[in-house]
């Protein structure tokens, strides 16, 4: 097994390797989650596997889990359908920084995506450390976000295109959570960054130490979470990944943000999902 680093920052691509093979060998499922605790997110290319053997891989990491809005394989529950072509509802769209489902109390682990079809130019993904991103921030910002809480939507995000009925049904099954704004990784204890594409505003940012009058609350409040969920954006942080059909990619979604780069219409992108579920994020 071959490890090609991609960049500084995170990103690895793994060769010589049957993935299938993760889901009945111990041992090389250790080496593949001490590589993922490293890298933060792992590539391998030429991998044709079955759904079944997809899930396989996946639930060497923890049970699976569905999502709301995306349809599941009719012989794996467990692998959700990302599939994208010109025939796709208008609205549909990809491209935010973000981790995934942080809507969920208990947002996901990670997840093994599997490149089914793709374009032959465009369709990228894209990877930010968060770690990093919280790292390099200013002290004084660390300081001031270090107790800070924020609430994350779908209903904001995924739904806001739906009829008010139906947004406000998901709203019910699916209430906006509280997490961190400064996560802590349960197996290496690292911090990273926690607010993304789906976090609508801070919840204890209103005390005395931060708000004069209720303008400084209004702007001073959304002006700090722009400027926090704008590092993923930072090129220094990231990796891009350029699928290749039966390609796959496994990430740590505690402390990564990824972004599916929308530029390939009309054509078609078909990507298989396993998402792992995680723990309360602290």
């Amino acid at each position: 097994m071959k490890i090609e680093p991609l960049t500084c920052a995170l990103g690895a691509e793994i060769q010589d390797i049957r993935l299938a093979e993760v889901a009945t060998n111990a041992d090389l499922a250790g080496e593949i989650n001490a590589l993922l605790l490293k890298h933060k997110v792992l590539f391998v290319r030429n991998q044709d596997m079955t759904d079944a053997e997809h899930a396989g891989v996946a639930r060497q990491f923890g049970e699976l889990e569905d999502h709301p809005l995306a349809n599941s394989a009719d012989s794996e529950p467990g692998i959700i359908h990302i599939w994208k072509s010109p025939e796709s509802p208008p609205e549909r769209y990809e491209n935010a920084w973000h981790n995934d489902a942080t809507w969920r109390e208990v947002p996901p682990m990670g997840a093994v995506l599997r490149c089914v079809e793709c374009p032959p130019v465009g369709g990228d993904t894209m990877w930010a450390n968060m770690e990093l991103a919280y790292d390099r921030l200013p002290d004084r910002v660390k300081e001031d976000i270090v107790d800070l809480r924020a609430r994350h939507s779908m209903e904001a995000s995924f739904m806001a295109a739906k009829p008010i009925d139906d947004r406000l049904a998901m709203k019910a099954r699916y209430p906006d959570p509280e997490h961190p704004v400064v996560r802590t990784h349960p197996v290496t204890g690292n911090k990273s960054l926690f607010v993304n594409g789906f976090t609508t505003h801070f919840t204890n940012y209103h005390t005395a130490s931060r708000v004069r009058v209720g303008q400084d609350f209004t702007n001073g409040s959304g002006e700090l979470l722009r400027y926090l969920t704008s590092q993923a954006a930072i090129p220094e942080y990231q990796v891009r990944w350029r699928w290749t059909p039966n390609s796959v990619a496994i990430w740590d979604n505690r402390c990564t943000q990824h972004y599916a780069v929308m530029d390939y219409a009309p054509c078609v992108r078909r990507m298989n999902r396993a998402t792992i579920i995680g723990d309360r994020p602290f």
